[in-house]
């Protein structure tokens, strides 16, 4: 619709090019600009940022000097090919801006998009982007108060910069705190109340602005300091997040889009110095972030996409451009058509060729799941509970308490409200909305539930400084494991935990629920992408896995008998042993003898597949002995983990040997598949009555094992199993 298209038609012209509208296009970009900052500030993920702000720091500084210093090598030759006047330094100081600004929001909405936002290199590019949006606003301030000579004027401006910001920060804390209060039985916050939320970014939005400030880097602090636990940033991230990704994003950028005049690169001198902002602003990001990326040992590949995230535009540069064009700073409407048409065209290249290496690159960015029994217990645990209503939620918060290991040990948990929808009711869910202060008719699906998770959410939150991200899904039964490996696909989890179908009674007995969920879980341990463990709880654990920090000592036990799943528990049940609020002891069940260690295999099998069978079994026996070792070694001998060996002689002696150590644990960790046949479980499959639990799992579960723990049955990933089976789908 702009100058490069159908404004170049007189009628749409004096529709859209009036001389009075540029105000109104100035003003619409502010209202814009200042949300969607504030949106991207409320959903940063701050303790990545403050983890990683060396590396961050380091790629934005190495991209942004580096184009400072092919934008002053330009400069002379631009300001005399689009025959400029006025000063060389402001052109210079414009072009460093262009070149060195990364538009943050460009980089969240292409990471979001291209679903690499939740992955290392896209949290260190949208890091890194925002770095440089503040060198860059830096940079802009000094060129809207250049005609200011007075030093101690800039130096009130800038106190007065930081003054505002926090004050609106401290006013948003109590303001958010006093409506968490407030109403405890709501769900959300009313329009009214957001609307004073909203109301108080703008006024300070407005203030810096008339002071001659830019409200980019304010309205992003102001949003990654507001309180994230309790209905305020809920509602808050309910209520911005569609309109602005679908909405406010498209028309803001289709407003820079509509600015440019790419008619003008048709005389030669200004296709030129197109080319040459063009060749500098790729080449100083590649540069500087390749020489930065070599420095922090970050791979080749990981550096060029990088720089290529890093090389787009569409925000801070369009600021300095609009302050240098209305305080006429370059006299020369030449080269801000260039500057604008150099801007748009980078950010429209550019967009595509990031989208085909993130899809050529797969193979680096994409979801690569570690397995717990190698992986390092100190790196980033990414933890997706699931929960059908509010029963578990308080074990699975007090299992991701439990997980968190010590305080610098980074951990992102995520709730996922499961809500079954009747088929009967999803044709009315798309476009029924309700009035004023309540939200869509899915939110009635679940009932009161979600004020009670809400509270016991928020509650965990207060107590132990841990942000749990909520989650919530509608779908039937019969969809609602995509929904699940969807979502752990997307946030890359490392291990997914589904609530058991049956839950504790008052008199301790197990009560059967919705045969739907036992469907899901069953679903979800074929085609989730990572590790997935059922929890059955049996509710007294929710007190002693206190989720709220208490000194309180809990007792937790692995039970280890061999094979892939249980060494994934054991890897897992690391991170337990590294809290000292948990007393964690591994007891691995031994056979009294040799004999009959792949006992149950069918005789009439081929002799080549009993050796085989036999082969598989002492690999995995070699397996196991060598992670057991390295176990003992570091957390055994050091006095962290406690050790217990039983030597049992059949199935019988195992259940005895479990049920004698009933009451001495609040939660029993054990893998879902052991070792194959083994003398170990001979028998214990005859009543087995939930193979989703394996020989143990289902044994613990069992009426006959009467306990007060809980248990959780880990199964290793499985990608052989990850391919959609189309009978499920039709049940």
């Amino acid at each position: 619709m702009g100058p490069s298209g159908f404004s170049r038609i007189k009628a749409v012209e004096k529709f859209f090019i009036q001389s009075y509208a540029s105000g109104y296009y100035e003003f619409m970009a502010l209202i814009f600009r200042t949300i969607i900052m504030f949106l991207i500030g409320l959903e940063t993920d701050f303790p990545y940022l403050m983890r990683n702000i060396r590396p961050a720091s380091i790629i934005a500084c190495g991209s942004s000097l580096a184009c400072t210093f092919f934008a002053a090598a330009v400069t002379f030759l631009v300001f005399q090919e689009t025959a400029s006047r006025g000063s060389s330094f402001m052109m210079s100081l414009m072009i460093i801006i262009t070149l060195a600004n990364a538009a943050s929001p460009n980089v969240v909405r292409v990471a979001a998009d291209l679903k690499f936002s939740t992955s290392e290199t896209g949290r260190l590019a949208i890091s890194s982007s925002l770095i440089a949006d503040a060198y860059a606003v830096f940079l802009l301030f000094i060129l809207s108060e250049y005609k200011s000579t007075s030093i101690a004027k800039w130096i009130f401006f800038f106190f007065l910069y930081f003054i505002i910001v926090g004050i609106v920060i401290v006013i948003n804390m109590y303001l958010a705190n006093w409506l968490n209060r407030r109403n405890r039985n709501q769900k959300y916050l009313r329009n009214a109340e957001i609307c004073v939320l909203l109301a108080i970014l703008y006024v300070a939005a407005m203030a810096l602005e008339h002071f001659g400030f830019s409200s980019i880097i304010a309205s992003f602090l102001i949003g990654s300091m507001f309180p994230r636990g309790g209905k305020a940033a809920r509602t808050l991230l309910i209520k911005l997040t569609y309109p602005i990704h679908n909405f406010i994003f498209p028309i803001y950028f289709g407003n820079h889009g509509f600015r440019a005049n790419v008619t003008k690169l048709k005389n030669l001198r200004n296709f030129m110095v197109f080319c040459i902002l063009i060749l500098s602003s790729i080449g100083g990001k590649i540069v500087g972030t390749l020489a930065a990326c070599f420095h922090l040992k970050i791979p080749y590949r990981e550096g060029v996409l990088l720089a290529f995230m890093m090389n787009l535009k569409g925000h801070v540069d369009m600021l300095a451009l609009t302050i240098g064009l209305t305080d006429d700073l370059v006299l020369s409407q030449n080269f801000y058509d260039v500057m604008i048409a150099t801007i748009i065209v980078n950010t429209l290249v550019w967009g595509p060729i990031v989208a085909f290496m993130v899809r050529r690159e797969s193979d680096i960015i994409g979801y690569r799941q570690i397995y717990f029994e190698s992986q390092n217990p100190e790196s980033e645990l990414r933890i997706l509970a699931c929960v059908h209503s509010p029963r578990p939620v308080a074990t699975m918060l007090g299992l991701v308490a439990a997980s968190r290991g010590p305080r610098d040990v980074p951990i992102t948990p995520y709730l996922m409200h499961l809500v079954e929808l009747p088929g009967k009711k999803k044709t009315n869910l798309m476009y029924n909305q309700k009035e004023e202060d309540e939200l869509s008719d899915e939110d009635d699906y679940g009932g009161n539930d979600v004020v009670e998770i809400n509270d016991a959410v928020d509650m965990f939150t207060s107590e132990t400084g841990l942000l749990v991200h909520q989650i919530k899904a509608v779908s039937p039964f019969s969809r609602m494991h995509a929904d699940i490996c969807n979502n752990a696909e997307d946030i890359r989890a490392s291990i997914v935990v589904l609530p058991f179908h049956k839950h504790q009674r008052i008199d301790g007995k197990l009560e059967n629920g919705k045969q739907g969920i036992r469907t899901t879980n069953q679903k979800v341990l074929r085609h989730v992408p990572c590790s997935v463990a059922i929890l059955i709880d049996r509710g007294l654990t929710a007190g002693s896995l206190n989720p709220s920090g208490s000194d309180s000592l809990q007792h937790i036990a692995i039970l280890f008998f061999g094979g892939p799943d249980d060494r994934e528990a054991l890897g897992f049940s690391k991170r337990l042993g590294m809290d000292h609020h948990v007393n964690l002891t591994i007891i691995r069940f031994l056979p009294a003898s040799s004999r009959g260690q792949i006992a149950g295999v069918n005789i009439a099998h081929k002799t080549d597949d009993v050796l085989m069978a036999i082969s598989n079994d002492e690999v995995e026996k070699e397996t196991d002995n060598a992670i057991l070792t390295e176990f003992h070694n570091r957390y055994v001998v050091t006095g962290q983990v406690g050790y217990v060996e039983k030597v049992v002689e059949s199935g019988a002696e195992t259940a005895s040997a479990l049920r004698d150590m009933a009451e001495m644990y609040s939660l029993f960790i054990v893998g879902k598949d052991g070792r194959g046949h083994s003398v170990l479980t001979t028998g214990m499959s005859d009543w087995e009555e939930f193979p989703e639990l394996g020989k143990v799992g289902d044994f613990l579960a069992s009426p006959e094992f009467d306990i007060s723990g809980s248990v959780l049955v880990v199964q290793q990933y499985r990608p052989s199993k990850f391919d959609d089976d189309d009978d499920d789908d039709k049940q």
